[in-house]
């Protein structure tokens, strides 16, 4: 279900990561709308209005009071070091803001926050692979996922450490907006526009420049990229790299952190959906141009990965129309 991430609650106490605070602000409180970007509304809610002390010496200024989360459309708990539980006033109003069913994200170690709120009891969570069994023990009614980059239980989102944080971010626009916003801000960004958050949180064997391995799965990708409409498996990936399938699809996964399969629908689906988007083609010529072979079947992964159709996509995130109005010549 689309997220609506136009009204943006970030919630401040004492302690929360810069760098979290940062994202969240690079994401939601920069104006992009000359690039196609919908206006956000981005607020910064404390408990009252007086400065509050991030750490490494910052300091943020809230611009709104936790009464504010109740207008929000979507609400996002930075992360922090010290994992001591905030005010009962903030667990409150996280906990009001989700019984309202309105999203709650925490990013990195902001999980523990939405644990010590009981929004985790009994949910999936995942936090930074080295906090992740502190977690586990500290609350026990939390099933924690240690290999993931982020994941969502009962509109409750939690994200792995850093740059996991950009990528859930980044989800939440894409689901609120669809993928060309989603890019439009990752571009600004310079960052990668899209990892699902079933990708594992780090690379097992990081290859280093110049890797002659390294260098031909890139090539790989990049050739799979170009021949999407084909019915691509990993045998034929293993030819192009020279390698067995066995063996390619051991070092794909060391280097990527996901598997070719999981690689190429990937792919597809990004492809599916810039295609919904920016085109008026017609739904099973998307399938035919993204690889899914039939409608069929690029109804049955919108359907498991974006809990959507195409149809239902393209009414929602098409920017075809709008195009065609502001191109078409005036009537005289």
């Amino acid at each position: 279900m689309p997220t609506d991430t136009r009204t943006v609650a970030m919630v401040a106490f004492p302690g929360v990561r810069a760098f979290d605070v940062s994202v969240i602000t690079e994401v939601w409180g920069v104006d992009r709308t000359d690039r196609g970007v919908p206006p956000f509304e981005l607020r910064r809610c404390g408990e009252t209005r007086a400065p509050v002390a991030l750490q490494g010496g910052l300091t943020l200024t809230p611009d709104r009071t936790l009464a504010w989360l109740d207008r929000a459309g979507l609400v996002l708990v930075p992360g922090l070091d010290d994992h001591s539980p905030p005010s009962d006033a903030v667990l409150h109003a996280l906990r009001r803001a989700h019984a309202r069913g309105t999203p709650v994200a925490a990013l990195c170690g902001g999980a523990f926050t939405l644990a010590q709120a009981g929004l985790l009891d009994g949910r999936r969570a995942v936090t930074h692979w080295s906090l992740a069994g502190r977690l586990a023990t500290e609350h026990p009614a939390v099933r924690v996922e240690p290999d993931a980059l982020f994941l969502e239980d009962d509109n409750v989102w939690t994200a792995a450490g850093t740059a996991a944080g950009i990528d859930l971010c980044l989800h939440l626009v894409r689901t609120g907006h669809g993928a060309e916003v989603a890019a439009t801000i990752a571009r600004s960004m310079v960052t990668a526009p899209f990892r699902t958050g079933s990708q594992a949180q780090f690379i097992e064997h990081p290859a280093p420049a110049g890797d002659r391995g390294a260098d031909a799965l890139a090539q790989v990708r990049e050739r799979a990229l170009r021949h999407l409409t084909e019915p691509l498996t990993v045998a034929d990936l293993a030819r192009w790299a020279g390698m067995s399938p066995r063996s390619f699809a051991r070092h794909f996964s060391a280097t990527t952190g996901v598997t070719p399969l999981r690689w190429l629908l990937q792919q597809r689906l990004a492809a599916a959906q810039r295609l919904l988007e920016r085109t008026d083609l017609p739904v099973p010529e998307v399938a035919r141009r993204a690889g899914f072979g039939s409608e069929v079947t690029m109804r049955q992964h919108f359907a498991a990965q974006l809990a959507t159709s195409p149809r239902e996509y393209r009414a929602a995130f098409s920017t075809f129309s709008t195009l065609t109005r502001r191109r078409a010549p005036r009537q005289v």
